[in-house]
């Protein structure tokens, strides 16, 4: 299933579509934060990994997460996730305080959004399928037929072919195990999925067709996709807004030319640096 959109009638790329489409996206001013973080801390022991830090997600935009390795931004993923715990400040998503939810209301949260973990973190024992059905079983009463029929339609929706469906995650080549893993994290129909490195690992090729399905399944879903990446080529094509991680808060966000604009030495490193102008020298 070729995910791919076509140039547009103006005779544009399909990337210079995702680009201007972005632009409006974030000049939008009425723009819902569906994520709210505010003087978020967390650490491990005596080592602070975040403190004081701010962020806003807004409905429908793909925002690109990045920072130098290390510094905490798949911490932070995890910590909205509530698999890691924060020591100090407020989460919201969708306009209710995490900490203020009961299991119940808690759960129903969760179900809105889905995740794509670094590696893909399929159950190696499951297939395909089963792997997309886990929270499917968990969250959903449906007969073995329905649960077939649904896991097939995310496995089409992610441009596999039907024969994957009963593959092992050993029989799965490196961009397959990517498609499966977010197939399984589009199960719920999710309004937010979180993309931790989700082209880390592929060739430019895979890479950038994964960069087109994200896009693709955005616009048509309507998602709002938290993309943790260090992929420059991603950051220039698909994100409506970069927020850059650094001394354990946001040091810069914005669309790409504020990024390009900042005078922070680690963002102007990274988005000048000479694989940067490698990226900008080939557009």
């Amino acid at each position: 299933m070729d995910q791919r959109p076509v140039a547009s009638a103006e005779g544009g790329s399909p990337e210079s579509s995702y680009a201007r489409e972005a632009s409006d996206r974030a000049g939008d001013p009425n723009r819902e934060a569906v994520i709210r973080v505010r003087n978020l801390e967390v650490g491990f022991g005596e080592k602070i990994i975040m403190k004081g830090l701010d962020l806003d997600v807004y409905r429908g935009e793909i925002l690109g997460f990045v920072g130098a390795s290390g510094m905490g931004k798949s911490v932070l993923t995890r910590t909205i996730l509530g698999l890691v715990r924060k020591t100090q400040g407020t989460i919201e998503v969708f306009g209710e305080d995490l900490d203020d939810l009961g299991p119940e209301t808690r759960r129903a949260v969760e179900r809105r959004w889905g995740v794509l973990f670094q590696q893909g973190a399929l159950f190696s024992s499951l297939t395909v399928k089963q792997n997309i059905q886990v929270p499917m079983r968990e969250y959903l009463n449906m007969s073995e037929r329905l649960l077939d029929e649904l896991a097939m339609l995310k496995i089409e929706m992610v441009g596999l072919k039907a024969d994957a469906a009963d593959k092992y995650p050993s029989d799965l080549s490196g961009g397959m195990i990517k498609r499966a893993a977010l197939a399984r994290a589009l199960a719920l129909d999710p309004e937010i999925v979180f993309l931790d490195e989700p082209t880390s690992g592929l060739d430019p090729i895979g890479a950038g067709e994964f960069d087109d399905l994200i896009a693709t399944l955005q616009k048509t879903l309507g998602l709002t996709v938290f993309m943790v990446t260090h992929d420059l080529d991603s950051l220039h094509s698909v994100c409506d807004r970069i927020a850059a991680l650094g001394e354990g808060r946001i040091i810069a966000q914005g669309p790409i030319e504020a990024m390009l604009a900042s005078d922070n030495a680690w963002v102007k490193a990274y988005f000048h640096g000479k694989r940067a102008r490698a990226v900008m020298d080939e557009r």
